[in-house]
């Protein structure tokens, strides 16, 4: 028995149209004309024997049948897409390894050796995604994240990675290499902070010892990429993770005015939600980032 379908076209003429309440809308993101659009969409109307759309002067608006006939029709357009895709890669979305990691830590210690583990790996397909530290574990799309914090996620298992080490870091424009004063006077030094880190400063403060007079105040940024680059072009001292500025340092770029870096309570984890702990490609992940992150290379 021949199947019961309407044409792709008109299906797709259908999506667009609800999707962007007009039919002039859909037949630009379609390339056809209006019209072209109209007549799908008719004729779609008159397979099924409802009306999808009311007609109210220039404004078009689903009808009752409309609402739940695009329900239905925009995840099934989706999988025959998803499919169509993973036809052209040969593989499928659900392969792949998704990684959902801090920006920084990803710019500036993952990217960088990434070709190592898929060199090693070519069968796995790696990909990448950010996060801003606030995960819910219990329904993630991730396979592993990549977090700062104490070691206790609900719904995970964290390994630990590195322990966090904190640093002021300065650009020799700003304070000139061996020449950094004993005084940390922040009235007259401007600092740089940390937007999503409030009480950074009075940490390293609390366990550098470091002497110190006046109030904190300086530029806020809501990364520590945008930290560390503000702190290069000297436009004050920065407070990050060392791990985030090895390249920097030993390039010269920045330094460190007011002694080495200091331990945190907190460190860097790889994180599994346990419902997801039995993809191999995960453990190979794991695996190849601790001996990665913890031999510096």
């Amino acid at each position: 028995m021949r199947r019961f379908l309407p044409s792709l076209s008109a299906l797709q003429a259908f999506e667009a149209a609800a999707r962007y309440g007009s039919f002039t809308k859909a037949a630009e993101d379609m390339s056809i004309t209006q019209s072209g659009v109209s007549r799908r969409i008719t004729n779609l109307e008159s397979l099924l024997g409802v009306r999808l759309f009311e007609r109210i002067g220039s404004r078009i608006v689903l009808t009752q049948a409309g609402s739940s006939y695009l329900a239905d029709i925009t995840v099934l357009l989706d999988q025959i897409e998803q499919a169509s895709i993973d036809t052209v890669r040969g593989r499928k979305l659900d392969d792949r390894l998704l990684v959902r990691t801090l920006p920084a830590f990803a710019s500036r210690r993952l990217t960088p050796r990434l070709a190592d583990f898929i060199d090693s790996n070519s069968s796995v397909m790696v990909e990448l995604g950010n996060t801003d530290g606030y995960i819910n574990f219990e329904d993630t799309d991730a396979d592993l994240v990549i977090l700062r914090g104490r070691g206790s996620w609900r719904g995970a298992i964290a390994q630990e990675l590195v322990a966090e080490r904190i640093v002021a870091v300065a650009s020799p424009s700003l304070i000139p290499i061996g020449k950094a004063p004993e005084h940390l006077d922040f009235g007259a030094m401007r600092t740089l902070q940390n937007a999503s880190r409030p009480n950074l400063w009075l940490t390293w403060l609390r366990l550098s010892g470091q002497k110190h007079g006046g109030a904190i105040i300086g530029p806020r940024f809501d990364n520590s990429e945008a930290l560390i680059s503000a702190a290069i072009h000297g436009l004050g001292i920065a407070l990050v993770p060392a791990l985030y500025v090895e390249r920097e340092i030993a390039t010269g770029q920045l330094w460190f005015p007011f002694g080495p870096p200091v331990a945190t309570e907190e460190s860097f984890w790889i994180v599994q939600p346990e419902r997801r702990n039995q993809k191999p490609s995960a453990s190979l992940f794991k695996l190849w980032l601790k001996r990665s992150v913890r031999r510096g290379t």
